[in-house]
């Protein structure tokens, strides 16, 4: 970028996480700001209430969505290090250089790389000023030789800027397996830090992460999961100093204890969003007392805190009138008593979320309370309660057009009424599991097929449906059937298709699937014979390194681009059938059989539909709890 003001007549040097970057002043008489600017203005206490994080910021834990820990750029950081009128020599200034700070901060946000930062700090002071916090408050750690310029800029004294109070996003996960407490132990001096994420940082003990923690009064987020020498040290310098927390996850963190999580509990009232994933020594004791001291609680995960009972759950869900994700996946001491307890002349509104996978003591009663209490329901996962009948679904009908994605599976009692009747109340259902429903047939997934924003679908071990499920599914949301003619007859939204093990299945219908579905990403068909031919599995995705050989033979899984290139090749064999065909005929050999011009006239109708987007890569699954994906709920 050229500057505006012409050129320097001296340069002053600035330090960027990558690069070293030049600023001066010109003397050309023609349009010049002269400006004093002490190191003080950089390091002004940054806001507290700031704007919304940008679409390229971290994709952590507590940054995957909305989230109320906003970053500190705002413009009153920068008021205070704008050039007031009383510090300029001249006053002759292009109209660019009269630009208020408020202005040049919004236009410097919209910048998309930090070269072209970089080059807005090359033009004046001012411009330096207004665009050295957007450019310092994340700096780039992908790789040793930038954390090293990272190291290098915040430890020295004689910079312009002090560098060490701008940086507010600070994220190791991409060097995990280097980095060790003498790695950060020089990033130390940065105690503005608002989001700290060392993910998978496993050589990290106490005493790095301590002093990372240590005098940091502004840390909004913090994330040490898969840490497991993290003891409650940790924790306790976190609710000592960090006031301000509202994101923590400690997922794999297996030293942690009660002692410290009662300590965050009193310290750190603000606390938002909390995952405990795996954290086996937790009790009832240390999530009652986050329930009951930290009422802005929107998010907790307790995946397989085994030793977490029903006064939890009743704690959270009655102390928690904002909780909005509550998720319990392999507690299985959980019984219906954690729900039948909630008052029954109150509701919980903003409870959207709720997974209790494997909670297996929980019956029919547990489902209706949760209705009754929860009817705003959004995602609700049942998966492996075995205890679960048709009344239990026939209770979630009553959460109509609020439902969106449902898990059902291993619920093996469900039936085809059931499963007709949910269809009928919840019509916006987008993803719904019932692998392992072994009583389910036809009937049930034809109705499934009017589903208008179906995008996924699990119905593995399902194994009474036939192709007329699969036709369904190809076409019913177009109200017409498949014209044996060979017309194009509409397309499915279907994203996804699990159908490992529905052993009735055919080539020709899975044809007709592909050529209807140009959405689809993901079609699973392990174990369907018609399929474990060598010139089909070449297309599959590799089977999980931890598989069998039995379970190697039978894999058959097709992502991504995977699915275009299954469609393509049977779309080439239909066309190479028709032309072998055509030649018959001509010289007089005999018509072909009833039977086989039924299938011909349908493999014809589906390769018409050829076409469709090619997919980008193995697609990966953004909901939670889809476990045919890997093929491991393809194997149980």
């Amino acid at each position: 970028m050229k500057s505006p003001v012409g050129a320097y007549d001296y340069m002053r040097r600035v330090h960027h996480p990558a690069v070293d970057i030049n600023i001066g002043h010109t003397t050309d008489g023609n349009c010049c700001t002269t400006i004093r600017a002490s190191r003080d203005h950089a390091s002004e206490s940054s806001s507290s209430s700031s704007p919304e994080r940008a679409a390229d910021d971290d994709t952590d834990f507590f940054t995957v969505q909305a989230n109320d820990s906003q970053s500190s750029i705002g413009v009153s950081t920068f008021r205070d290090m704008t050039v007031s009128p009383s510090m300029e020599r001249d006053v002759c200034l292009s109209p660019i250089c009269m630009l208020p700070a408020e202005l040049l901060i919004a236009i410097f946000a919209k910048l998309g790389s930090t070269a072209d930062l970089r080059n807005c700090m090359l033009v004046s002071k001012t411009w330096a000023m207004n665009s050295v916090d957007l450019l310092w408050h994340r700096p780039l750690c992908n790789n040793w030789k930038h954390l090293l310029n990272v190291v290098h800029s915040v430890r020295k004294t004689d910079g312009y800027f002090a560098y060490h109070e701008l940086v507010k996003r600070l994220n190791l996960s991409s060097l995990a397996d280097q980095v060790s407490d003498g790695t950060v132990h020089p990033l130390s001096g940065c105690k503005r830090v608002e989001r700290l994420t060392l993910t998978n940082c496993t050589k990290l003990s106490d005493s790095g992460v301590t002093d990372l923690l240590d005098g940091n009064k502004s840390l909004l987020a913090l994330d040490i999961s898969g840490l497991e020498l993290i003891t409650d040290h940790t924790l306790n310098t976190v609710a000592a100093n960090c006031k301000r927390l509202q994101g923590l996850n400690i997922t794999g963190c297996r030293q942690i204890t009660d002692n410290s999580l009662i300590a965050i509990s009193k310290n750190c009232r603000h606390i938002k969003r909390l995952k405990f994933n795996d954290c086996s020594q937790l009790t009832n004791d240390s999530i009652v007392s986050l329930a009951r001291n930290c009422p802005q609680i929107l998010e907790i995960d307790l995946h397989k805190c085994s030793l977490i009972t029903d006064i939890s759950v009743a704690s959270l869900i009655a102390n928690g009138s904002h909780l909005r994700e509550l998720r319990l996946a392999h507690c299985e001491l959980i019984t219906d008593e954690a729900f039948l307890v909630l008052p029954n002349d109150r509701t919980f509104d903003s409870l959207r979320i709720l997974d209790l996978t494997a909670c297996d003591q929980l019956t029919d009663n547990a489902v209706q309370k949760i209705i009754n209490s929860a009817p705003r329901l959004r995602n609700l996962v049942l998966a492996k309660c075995r205890r679960i009948t048709d009344r239990a679904v026939s209770a979630i009908t009553k959460l109509g057009k609020n439902l969106h994605y449902v898990h059902l599976g291993h619920c093996a009692a469900i039936t085809d009424k059931a499963v007709i009747q949910l269809v009928k109340a919840c019509n916006r259902i987008r993803y719904i599991d019932l692998a392992c429903c072994h009583r389910l047939t036809d009937a049930s997934i034809q109705q499934l097929a009017t589903l208008p924003k179906l995008r996924r679908i699990g119905l593995v071990k399902c194994q009474a449906i036939t192709d007329r499920s699969i036709m369904a599914l190809a076409t019913a949301k177009q109200g017409h059937s498949l014209s044996i003619s060979g017309g194009l007859i509409g397309t499915s939204s279907l994203e996804r298709v699990h159908l490992s093990y529905c052993v009735h299945l055919t080539l020709q219908g899975i044809h007709v699937l592909l050529n209807h579905c140009p959405s689809l990403t993901h079609l699973s068909l392990t174990g369907v014979q018609a399929f474990l031919r060598e010139d089909l599995t070449t297309f599959c995705r590799e089977a999980p390194a931890e598989f069998t050989e039995h379970q190697r033979d039978v894999f058959c899984v097709f992502s991504g681009p995977g699915v275009n290139r299954l469609r393509n090749y049977l779309n080439q064999e239909t066309m190479r059938f028709f032309t072998a065909d055509t030649f018959i005929r001509e010289e007089g050999e005999g018509d072909i059989p009833e039977d086989e011009q039924e299938v011909a006239g349908l493999l014809g109708a589906a390769a018409l539909g050829e076409g469709g987007a090619e997919g980008d890569g193995e697609d990966v699954d953004e909901d939670f709890l889809d476990g045919s994906d890997n093929g491991v709920e393809e194997q149980s």
